[in-house]
C-alpha cells in the first residue's frame, strides 16, 4: 500500500514515519520547503509539489492530510476532489470542525471518492509510536483504508464511529474532557505554590503517578515539564486553544448539556491572556510536552 501525506508539521512528519516503521509506502508533501528538508533529512520520501505527489501515488491513492483546521483543509479538500479519481480515498487526520467534515464528505461523495474524519489523539510521540484513532465515514472506505489505521495506532487505539463527522465530533468531545483535566491538575499545583509547605513539584508528579486515583500521561508530562523548571519561572501562564473545547461547550449548549467543567476550563484560557497565574503555567507546559504547542517564554529566558 502507497500512501500520500500532506502536512509535514509536529504530527504529520511524525505520522509518515510511523507508517513507514510499519512497512507502508509514503510519499510526503508540504507547502514548507524547511518542512519538507526536515522530512527528507528524516530519510521519508519527499515531492516538492501536491501535482508530483498525485503523479507518484498508484491508481487507487490513498492521501492523507495533517493540516490545520478550517479553511486551510477545507480548501485542499475542494482542490483534491477535483484533481483525484473515483474511488480514491481521502483521510481528513486533523483536528477539524466535524461539520465541516461532513460537507467535505458530501463533496467528496458526488465525485465518488471516499472521505473519512479521522481524530488523532496522542500527541507528537502518540503519532511517531502509536496513536489513537477515531475515525468516521462510510464503512466499505474504512474497510479499504483500515491497513492505513492499524499501522498508525497503538494496540487497541483505532475506532470506526460511523457516519461522516463522528470521528471528528468524538475527537472534539476528546479534547473538551481533556480541558477539563489539564485545567484540574493546574490548579491543583496553584493552591500547593501558594500554600505554606516547600514541595518539590517534579517529587509530587511523580508520587501522584505512582498508584494514585489521579495518575495520568498528563501527569506524567507535568513531572517531566518541573524537572527542567521546578518552578516554571521561564514561561508565561498564557494558554492558547485550537478550537476544539470551544466546539465542545457550543454544541453542549446547542444540546442543552451542562458542562461546567470543560466550559470553565475555556473561559480559564481566555483568562490567562490576561492573567500570568501559575495553574495557567502547568496547563501551558503539558500542552507544549505533548502537543509540541508553543509557550509564551519570559524575556530573557
Amino acid at each position: 500500500m502507497k500512501v500520500g501525506i500532506i502536512g509535514l508539521g509536529k504530527m504529520g512528519l511524525n505520522l509518515a514515519l510511523n507508517l513507514q516503521e510499519n512497512n507502508i509506502d509514503v510519499i510526503g508533501y508540504d507547502v514548507s520547503i524547511l518542512a519538507r528538508q526536515k522530512a527528507s533529512e528524516s530519510h521519508l520520501s519527499i515531492v516538492n509539489s501536491q501535482e508530483e505527489l498525485l503523479q507518484k501515488l498508484e491508481d487507487k491513492k490513498i492521501i492523507f492530510l495533517s493540516t490545520p483546521s478550517g479553511e486551510i483543509t477545507n480548501t485542499l479538500v475542494r482542490t483534491l476532489t477535483n484533481e483525484l479519481q473515483s474511488n480514491d480515498i481521502l483521510i481528513d487526520g486533523g483536528n477539524s470542525y466535524f461539520k465541516d467534515s461532513v460537507k467535505n464528505y458530501e463533496l467528496a461523495k458526488e465525485k465518488g471518492i471516499g472521505f473519512l474524519d479521522c481524530g488523532t489523539s496522542g500527541g507528537m510521540e502518540g503519532a511517531q509510536e502509536g496513536a489513537c484513532l477515531m475515525i468516521g465515514g462510510d464503512a466499505e472506505v474504512f474497510n479499504q483504508a483500515e491497513e492505513v489505521f492499524a499501522a498508525l495506532a497503538c494496540h487497541k487505539g483505532y475506532l470506526y464511529t460511523g457516519e461522516s463527522g463522528s470521528g471528528h465530533y468524538l475527537k472534539m468531545i476528546h479534547n473538551g474532557i481533556e480541558y477539563g483535566m489539564m485545567q484540574a491538575i493546574g490548579e491543583g499545583f496553584d493552591i500547593l505554590n501558594a500554600g505554606g509547605y516547600d514541595y518539590n513539584f517534579e517529587k509530587v508528579a511523580s508520587v501522584w503517578n505512582h498508584g494514585s486515583v489521579i495518575r495520568s500521561w498528563l501527569m506524567e508530562l507535568a513531572e517531566e515539564s518541573f524537572e527542567s523548571d521546578p518552578k516554571l519561572d521561564d514561561i508565561k501562564g498564557i494558554i492558547d486553544a485550537s478550537g476544539e473545547g470551544k466546539w465542545t461547550v457550543a454544541e453542549a449548549l446547542d444540546l442543552n448539556v451542562p458542562v461546567p467543567v470543560i466550559s470553565s476550563s475555556l473561559f480559564a484560557r481566555n483568562a490567562s491572556k490576561i492573567d500570568d497565574s501559575f495553574s495557567a503555567k502547568v496547563v501551558a507546559t503539558m500542552r507544549n510536552q505533548f502537543g509540541g504547542h508553543d509557550v509564551t517564554r519570559n524575556e530573557g529566558q
